[in-house]
Protein backbone atom coordinates (compact mmCIF):
# COMPACT_ATOMS: atom_id res chain seq x y z
CA UNK A 1 0.00 0.00 0.00
CA UNK A 2 1.19 3.79 -1.11
CA UNK A 3 1.74 5.97 1.30
CA UNK A 4 2.08 10.10 1.38
CA UNK A 5 3.34 11.61 4.42
CA UNK A 6 3.25 15.24 5.04
CA UNK A 7 5.68 17.31 7.35
CA UNK A 8 7.46 20.57 7.87
CA UNK A 9 4.03 22.25 9.16
CA UNK A 10 4.69 24.50 12.23
CA UNK A 11 3.66 27.66 14.01
CA UNK A 12 5.12 30.65 11.80
CA UNK A 13 4.70 34.25 12.36
CA UNK A 14 3.46 36.64 9.36
CA UNK A 15 6.07 37.12 6.86
CA UNK A 16 7.70 34.23 7.97
CA UNK A 17 8.34 30.85 5.93
CA UNK A 18 8.25 27.32 6.20
CA UNK A 19 9.10 24.38 3.70
CA UNK A 20 6.72 21.37 3.48
CA UNK A 21 7.54 18.02 2.40
CA UNK A 22 5.64 14.60 0.77
CA UNK A 23 7.38 11.64 0.72
CA UNK A 24 5.74 9.30 -1.26
CA UNK A 25 6.42 5.17 -1.00
CA UNK A 26 5.73 3.17 -4.26
CA UNK A 27 7.37 2.81 -7.57
CA UNK A 28 4.89 5.47 -9.76
CA UNK A 29 5.59 8.95 -7.83
CA UNK A 30 7.21 10.07 -10.55
CA UNK A 31 5.20 9.97 -13.31
CA UNK A 32 2.09 11.91 -11.61
CA UNK A 33 1.60 15.11 -11.37
CA UNK A 34 0.83 15.73 -7.52
CA UNK A 35 -0.72 18.33 -5.97
CA UNK A 36 -0.62 20.50 -2.60
CA UNK A 37 -3.87 20.97 -0.90
CA UNK A 38 -4.77 22.68 2.19
CA UNK A 39 -8.01 23.12 4.31
CA UNK A 40 -8.60 26.01 6.89
CA UNK A 41 -10.76 25.42 9.69
CA UNK A 42 -14.59 25.85 8.64
CA UNK A 43 -13.76 26.03 4.77
CA UNK A 44 -13.57 23.37 1.76
CA UNK A 45 -10.28 21.71 1.03
CA UNK A 46 -8.63 23.73 -1.95
CA UNK A 47 -5.98 23.16 -4.58
CA UNK A 48 -2.99 25.51 -3.55
CA UNK A 49 -0.09 24.34 -6.42
CA UNK A 50 0.70 21.30 -8.32
CA UNK A 51 3.39 19.95 -10.58
CA UNK A 52 3.63 17.49 -13.46
CA UNK A 53 6.15 14.72 -13.61
CA UNK A 54 8.10 17.31 -16.12
CA UNK A 55 8.15 19.81 -13.31
CA UNK A 56 5.58 22.74 -14.83
CA UNK A 57 3.72 24.36 -11.88
CA UNK A 58 0.66 25.68 -11.27
CA UNK A 59 -0.62 28.50 -8.24
CA UNK A 60 -4.04 29.51 -6.54
CA UNK A 61 -4.35 33.51 -7.35
CA UNK A 62 -3.67 33.42 -3.49
CA UNK A 63 0.00 31.84 -2.91
CA UNK A 64 1.16 33.09 -6.39
CA UNK A 65 4.40 34.69 -5.48
CA UNK A 66 4.83 33.47 -2.61
CA UNK A 67 5.17 29.90 -2.31
CA UNK A 68 7.22 27.35 -4.83
CA UNK A 69 5.91 24.01 -5.42
CA UNK A 70 9.14 21.45 -6.83
CA UNK A 71 9.37 17.58 -6.42
CA UNK A 72 12.75 14.96 -6.35
CA UNK A 73 12.14 12.08 -8.32
CA UNK A 74 14.78 10.56 -7.27
CA UNK A 75 13.86 10.89 -3.47
CA UNK A 76 10.22 10.23 -4.32
CA UNK A 77 9.39 13.76 -2.38
CA UNK A 78 7.48 16.59 -3.09
CA UNK A 79 7.98 20.41 -1.25
CA UNK A 80 6.00 23.44 -0.95
CA UNK A 81 8.50 26.35 0.46
CA UNK A 82 5.86 29.25 1.59
CA UNK A 83 7.33 32.83 1.48
CA UNK A 84 6.22 35.80 3.31
CA UNK A 85 3.20 33.40 5.32
CA UNK A 86 0.06 35.44 6.13
CA UNK A 87 -2.51 34.56 8.91
CA UNK A 88 -5.33 33.49 5.83
CA UNK A 89 -2.43 30.67 4.76
CA UNK A 90 -3.60 28.93 8.14
CA UNK A 91 -4.71 25.33 7.56
CA UNK A 92 -3.64 21.88 7.06
CA UNK A 93 -2.00 21.23 4.31
CA UNK A 94 -1.91 17.84 2.26
CA UNK A 95 -0.38 16.14 -0.93
CA UNK A 96 -1.90 14.06 -3.14
CA UNK A 97 -1.77 12.56 -6.45
CA UNK A 98 -4.49 12.95 -9.38
CA UNK A 99 -8.32 10.84 -8.94
CA UNK A 100 -7.73 7.10 -9.57
CA UNK A 101 -3.89 6.95 -9.59
CA UNK A 102 -1.77 5.15 -6.96
CA UNK A 103 -1.83 8.57 -4.94
CA UNK A 104 -5.55 9.58 -4.78
CA UNK A 105 -5.52 9.08 -0.79
CA UNK A 106 -5.60 11.57 1.93
CA UNK A 107 -2.77 11.67 4.06
CA UNK A 108 -2.68 12.56 7.98
CA UNK A 109 -1.87 16.23 6.81
CA UNK A 110 0.50 18.83 8.43
CA UNK A 111 -0.43 21.32 10.42
CA UNK A 112 0.58 25.37 9.31
CA UNK A 113 -0.52 28.01 11.72
CA UNK A 114 0.76 31.71 10.74
CA UNK A 115 0.48 33.91 14.14
CA UNK A 116 2.16 36.54 16.03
Amino acid sequence: QVQLVESGGGLVQPGGSLRLSCAASGIFFRIYTMGWYRQAPGKQRELVASITSGGSTNYADSVKGRFTISRDNAKNTMYLQMNSLKAEDTAVYYCKGPRGSTYDDWGQGTQVTVSS
